[in-house]
């Protein structure tokens, strides 16, 4: 389906009074680059649909958390859910909107677009420190055929608070007991080596302009600014491609019933499943200043739900599942009434 049809479907399937339509509502957000392009594309198609203007900023998890906190937006957004104590005192209602998959990018003259393939361990080791060059033998044992030069690593990584950040560490400290115990989990993370670089677009920048350069960053990003993307071995032991059909095998592991919907995706089970694909979450006030404006936050992502699947897919970010849809909007109901 083209992205006209798409557009004028979803108009097709809301039925607003023309006093609405005429007069475009505006709601603002902030945080998470991770879900950044598929938020920038809703927001376009839902202005032309429902008449809703959204202002998203993507300044990373860290600071859209603390801009929701202050109430300085109407919703905040995270890659790194809250747990239950965070959100009873900030008096916030999380949900997830879509699941999203990180990816290694890498920048080694010759090697061309998935034909690298590397290891949690690994990945744990470069950016420890411990693996300093691509001609690393634990590198060339596992890509026979391929020339990897004799050129130094440069790590890449968020230095903001970062959910991405979150999603990479979390990864690494499953595969790694080293990077558990030395380096640990967070938003913000003390790297032993590498560079800083703000946002999903700093560090795609620097792969891109520094030779020998990886870094993490989500998929759409990558397709986005067209960096070579590398294989990754999963938990199965395979060595699987960054594309639809493996996001998909490790998405349906999801286990949406925990509090929050905080669901862990990080390094599921399964001979296709890409190991680190995580959910992002909105940050809602339970006792908005705005009730407008908190309705017309709930209406983009309802509209977002019933006609936004197609655009997310398109950027090769993964759907809900619909009976998650139906339990977000449960707990709406539950927190704000019909």
């Amino acid at each position: 389906m083209n992205r006209r049809s798409i557009l004028l479907g979803a108009g097709a399937a809301l039925t607003l009074p023309l006093a609405v339509r005429a007069q475009t509502a505006q709601i603002t957000g902030a945080g998470a680059t991770f879900p950044n392009p598929i938020y920038q594309k809703w927001a376009e198609a839902a202005r032309a649909a429902i008449g809703i203007q959204v202002n998203y900023q993507s300044v990373g998890s860290g600071a859209g958390i603390n801009q929701i906190r202050n109430r300085t937006v109407d919703f905040g957004a995270s890659d790194a859910p809250l747990n239950q104590q965070q959100l009873t005192e900030g008096n916030l209602l999380q949900f997830p909107t879509v699941m999203g998959s990180l990816v290694a990018i890498v920048n080694i003259p010759g090697i061309e677009n998935d034909q690298l393939r590397l290891t949690g361990p690994i990945l744990a080791d470069i950016y420890l420190g411990k693996i300093t060059r691509w001609n690393d033998q634990r590198i060339t044992a596992i890509n026979p055929g391929l020339n990897l030069p004799n050129l130094a690593i440069a790590p890449a990584y968020r230095a903001d608070g970062s959910g991405t950040t979150f999603v990479w560490v979390s990864y690494l400290a499953d595969v790694s007991e080293e990077w558990k115990t030395r380096v640990g989990v967070g938003t913000s993370v003390r790297f032993p080596a590498g560079t800083g670089a703000r946002g999903n677009e700093g560090v795609a920048g620097t792969v891109r302009q520094v030779r020998g350069a990886i870094g993490y960053v989500e998929n759409a990003y990558a397709i986005t600014n067209r960096l070579v993307t590398t294989q990754i071995q999963n938990k199965d032991g395979n060595f699987v491609k960054p594309e639809h059909e493996s996001f998909m095998a490790a998405a349906s592991a999801a286990d949406w019933s925990v509090p929050g919907f905080a669901a862990n995706v990080i390094n599921t089970a399964g001979p296709k499943s890409w190991p680190i694909v995580a959910p992002t979450f909105i940050l809602l006030p339970t006792n908005p200043t705005d009730a407008t404006r908190s309705a017309n936050v709930r209406r983009f992502f309802d509209w977002a739900f019933a006609n936004g699947d197609a655009l997310a897919q398109e950027l090769e970010y993964i759907p809900l599942p619909q009976a998650t849809k139906d339990a977000v909007r449960a707990a709406w109901s539950r927190q704000f009434g019909a």
